[in-house]
């Protein structure tokens, strides 16, 4: 992998991350309208370290309290029923699902899954979905003729079935084409959340897998030596800063924005897709991973 490659993938990355698109397909279609190597799920992984420490430094406030009251609750039963310790617990209940089909189909994730058909369907899929999960919060927010708007609810109402159901969400970002954001927040607003709170715990649960599977996948690296480090750890620092701006972004974007701009930008990116592919302008397999 080039300098620039690392560079120009760095700001895909960071760009893409915690938006609702699936930042896994767009590194895959970065490479693959490029004609680069496919940088591989490795670099992905190791990449997505540097928009995670994004989230922990965006957030740091709030998970330095969750954090504490956790750890307090641990031997501290009367400090089990706070927000922040509930909130610790969530968390982890949530990341089981992502936990172990990230393992058992590990070979899968690093495989088939990146071919481009499977991409674009996800891309498609996912985006009626988040169009109908939108759709359906829009009209709660703002009621309508004869109906009053109705209360949606905040991340203290979150409880174990919820944080369950979040957690199976972001697994199908297993798949390239997916999204973690757009699955949990899609979700999380069709359980009845708020947009600002399906986002805020979408984000949160997002780290103990993103950071295991990056730590997982730089042990690996670094037992095979198949990752060119210095072009990754560029793309990683990149990642970081973008990824930072746009979580700024995001989380402001949504307090008052629909989600329908990434919707119709996932369906018109997927159907681009097949009918490069089906032209036979573009193949469906990952170039050789680059190195």
């Amino acid at each position: 992998m080039s300098w620039f490659e690392s560079l120009i993938l760095g700001l895909v990355q960071g760009l893409t991350e915690f938006l609702p698109v699936s930042s896994s397909a767009h590194l895959r279609l970065t490479a693959a309208f490029s004609g680069w190597k496919d940088p591989g799920a490795a670099f992905t992984a190791i990449t997505q370290i540097g928009t995670e420490a994004a989230v922990l430094i965006y957030f740091r406030k709030d998970i330095g309290r969750i954090i504490s009251a956790w750890t307090r609750s641990l031997t501290n039963k009367a400090l089990r029923s706070d927000p922040d310790a509930r909130m610790g617990w969530l968390v982890i209940v949530g990341s089981i699902p992502i936990g172990v089909l990230g393992v058992t189909l590990k070979d899968q994730i690093e495989g088939p899954f990146r071919d481009l058909r499977i991409t674009a369907t996800m891309l498609i899929g996912m985006g009626i979905v988040l169009g109908i999960a939108d759709r359906l919060a829009a009209r709660d927010e703002s009621g309508g003729k004869h109906r009053a708007p109705k209360q949606r609810k905040a991340l203290e109402d979150l409880g174990v079935r919820d944080g369950l159901i979040y957690g199976v969400c972001q697994a199908m970002a297993l798949v390239p084409g997916v999204s973690r954001s757009g699955a949990t927040i899609s979700g999380g607003l069709f359980m009845g959340y708020k947009r600002e709170a399906a986002a805020r715990y979408s984000f949160l649960l997002a780290i103990p897998a993103v950071l295991a599977s990056g730590l997982f996948e730089l042990k690996d690296a670094t037992e095979g030596g198949h990752v060119s480090w210095g072009p990754t750890i560029f793309a990683t620092v990149i990642a970081f800063a973008v990824g930072y701006a746009v979580i700024a972004w995001f989380m402001k974007f949504i307090s008052t924005k629909s989600f329908m701009p990434f919707v119709y930008y996932r369906i018109a990116l997927g159907i681009v897709i097949i009918a490069l592919v089906t032209m036979g302008e573009l193949s469906p397999h990952a170039a050789e991973s680059a190195g």
